[in-house]
Formats: C-alpha cells, structure tokens, sequence
C-alpha cells in the first residue's frame, strides 16, 4: 500500500491546494512499451517543491503535532487534508497528505527521503486540516470556467480485498444465441485522487479529480509493475482483478462536494463490430488506454449518459428521478496496434472495429471494455447541479465525458473468461469465469 501515499502526497507537488495548476494535454505524451515492456518509474520529487506560479490557497501553520504511528508500523489515522511529518526531533520531512487509509506504513518510500538516517524515527500528525475550494486545473488553466471541489468533502477511500476471492459454483453461464461472449464484474469505488498515471504519470496533483475504482493503491506512480504486484482491490475476486478504473468525478456544484459513484459494473464482451467471439484475444499485461473525449464539445459516439430506469441515452447529464440513477456510460476500443502498451495520445495504439472486424493497422482483437457508473439520485432536480470535474462551465454538463483502464488482471484468472466466456461465445452473467469457479 506504499504506493497509494506516494501518490496522495498531494499538495507539497501538486495542486490540491492551489488557485490554479500547470495544465498539460498534449505535451504529456506519457509512456509507450512493447509486448513483455514496462513504463519507467519515476522519482518522487522533493518533499516541498511547489512551483511558484501556483499560489497556494491558505497556507497555514501547525499548532501542535501528534505522534500516530512508529516507522514501519502501521498508518496515521485522520480526515481531510492535513501535514504528516516523519523523522525525528529537529529532523523532519513533511508532506500534505489526502485522508487516512488502511496499510499505509511510516517509511522514507513514502515521503520520498530519510531526514536521518540510522535512527529511529516515527510520523506525527498536525492539528490543522487543511479547507477551502480549487477547480480542476488543466481546465482552469486553459482559460476555461470548471467546478470548484471542497477539499475538505474529498471522500474517504475504502479498503478494498487483499485476498484472492474465487470459489467453486455449478453454474457455468449461458450459451450465446448471437455470437456474444460476455464477462462481468463490479469494481466498488477505491478512492479519489488528483492523479492521473496514464496522461501524468509521476505528477501527483496535476490531474483534475478522480474517482477510482479497482486497484486500491492507484496513484500517479503506478505502473504496470506495481499495478500487478501490489494494492489491494475492490472489484469482485479480490486480488484476481488489480487493474485500475478511473473516470472524473461528479462534484455538485451548489455543495461543491464530489459524489461516491455506486455499483460500477464493468464489461467484458465480444462479438460486436464484425469481431467473432473466438478470434479474441488476452489483453497484453500492462496495456492502457483511455476511452471518450474530455475536450469534447458536442454528443460523444463511445460515451453517453441516461437515467438507469430508461434505454434512452443523452449526450449531458439527464434530470433523472429522486430514486433513479445517473448512469454514465463509456465503451473503450478493443483493437490493438499488437506493439503498443501506449501511445503518445493514449489512443492510437487501439482502435474501434470497422464492422467487418478489426482494420489492419490494429489487428489483435481484445475483449471490448464498457463501463457503468452509477449515481444516486436523493432529492429531485439535484442533477441539474452535477458536473464532472473535467467539465468547462461554460458548455453543457457532462461534455467531457471520459475514462480510463489499466491492466492488472492476475493473467491465469483473466485467460480463464476469455477462454470460457468470450472466445466461447457464452454468457457468464456476472463473475462466473465459465469453468466451474466464480469470483466472489
């Protein structure tokens, strides 16, 4: 779990305290690998370093400190964003840190320096939670209107399984009447973070927010490597899935406060596009992409939104019902390039299918990924005041519609559905892998 606070250092590099934030986009062209690669690490930048364009918000001092853990031995417990600092008397590194979680251990891999080496050292907590309100920063940055988020409402992350959770069962799912194979699965909410390991990879902060879902300890130093190795996972089956999901968070805009997503489910599927079912293939360990269009300013094909009790779909956020559910909706491309873990723009190295099957330049066909986020409706008209975090204000809600998917799938559970379930046209409904196991 050492990665998730590297990760969640936040403000001492980042922008969770800032007025306005680096914006990044096109210039940030992120990692590219071939089959059996891996992305670079990056170094955690000094305890400290804030660029001095970006003023921060309130700068405060500590009133007092309170020891909360021993080095190496469990976590600090606190809400909000508060300074943590490790080391020992007259000697100290600290760091802003987003919220307390589960697993984290006092070390220098967390504060990214040993401020005395040798001896013995311990992590103190300040009296003082950091508050007030920032916008996501590369699109304040840009010029543009966008929401401002209440530090202090920032959820608290969830545990997640930190075991492998498969059981046997005597259901081994449907045969397809179409051609479809399908696998499902729910991956609940993790955590939210100003990060984005995909397009700012080692910049925590320089994303707009986050809501993760999956890998436990997804931050912007995630890799490939600790994707696989490391975290624990709220999907169902535990550490069998350990990829990481993400897609902006939904903030209402008359709180400020972002909104916990509910009961995500994730697809994986086949048999549409003019792709067959057993011409699919296992997902290269590592592969990335991001699916939908934040710079969108208009009606997206590969992502949309509706209310979960209707099959109509709407290019913004719809009014849905007190009781209802916002659904929001977004469908990756399953062609790959066969080299590219990545590309300079996160997409080109995968592709939609033609209709008659994947285009020559990408011809390894995958497993297509649609994701479902859901959103709770609990008092009427509250979804005229939601918007992602991605949103410009001054085009319609919901615009900016996006997400994004990292492998960390255990390869022999993963090559079990796609066996079982997509290459063989069944329908495994939810968590069967279609060999008489589930995930639980």
């Amino acid at each position: 779990m050492n990665a998730w606070w590297a990760g969640l250092a936040v403000v001492a590099t980042a922008c969770v305290l800032l007025v306005a934030c680096g914006g990044g986009g096109a210039g940030d062209t992120g990692n590219t690998a071939t089959p059996g690669g891996t992305s670079g690490g990056t170094t955690p930048p000094v305890s400290g370093q804030i660029p001095a364009e970006r003023p921060v918000l309130n700068p405060v001092a500590a009133t007092s400190w309170s020891p909360c853990s021993a080095e190496y031995f469990g976590g600090c417990e606190f809400e909000g964003l508060r300074e943590i600092r490790y080391g020992t008397d007259g000697k100290w590194v600290i760091q802003r840190y987003l919220n307390s979680f589960p697993g984290w251990h006092c070390s220098a891999a967390n504060f990214g320096s040993d401020p005395a080496p040798g001896e013995t050292k311990r992590c103190e907590v300040s009296d003082v939670m950091m508050t007030g309100t920032i916008a996501a920063p590369n699109v304040c940055y840009a010029g543009g209107m966008c929401p401002q988020i209440d530090l202090s409402a920032i959820p608290m992350g969830t545990e997640g399984y930190g075991e492998l959770r498969v059981q046997p069962t005597t259901d081994l799912g449907t045969p397809s009447s179409d051609g479809v194979g399908a696998f499902r699965t729910i991956c609940g909410f993790s955590h939210m973070a100003f990060d984005d390991p995909i397009v700012f990879p080692g910049k925590p902060g320089m994303s707009h927010l986050h809501a993760f879902f999956g890998n436990t300890g997804t931050n912007a130093y995630s890799t490939a490597q600790s994707l696989a190795g490391s975290g624990n996972s709220t999907c169902a089956g535990g550490i069998a899935n350990r990829s990481a999901y993400w897609v902006p968070a939904l903030i209402d805009t008359v709180s400020h406060k972002p909104i916990v997503p509910s009961d995500p489910i994730w697809y994986y599927k086949t048999g549409y596009g003019g792709v067959k079912a057993a011409d699919v293939r296992a997902m290269p360990a590592g592969l990335r992409m991001i699916a939908g269009d934040m710079k969108a300013k208009g009606a997206q094909d590969v992502a949309n939104w509706s209310c979960r009790s209707s099959p109509e779909h709407f290019a913004t956020i719809p009014n849905c019902a007190v009781g209802d559910n916002v659904q929001m909706s977004v469908r990756f491309p399953q062609c790959w390039d066969g080299v590219n873990l990545d590309s300079p723009n996160h997409k080109s190295h995968m592709a939609y299918p033609t209709g008659s099957g994947c285009p020559a330049t990408h011809p390894v066909a995958l497993p297509e990924i649609t994701l479902n986020v859901l959103y709770l409706v609990r008092t009427a008209d509250a979804p005229l005041n939601w918007r992602l975090a991605s949103d410009d204000l001054s085009l319609p809600a919901g615009y900016s519609v996006h997400a994004d998917w990292f492998d960390g799938w255990n390869p022999e559970i993963r090559d079990t559905w796609i066996k079982h379930c997509d290459q063989a046209a069944v329908d495994c409904h939810a968590y069967l892998l279609g060999d008489g196991r589930t995930l639980y």
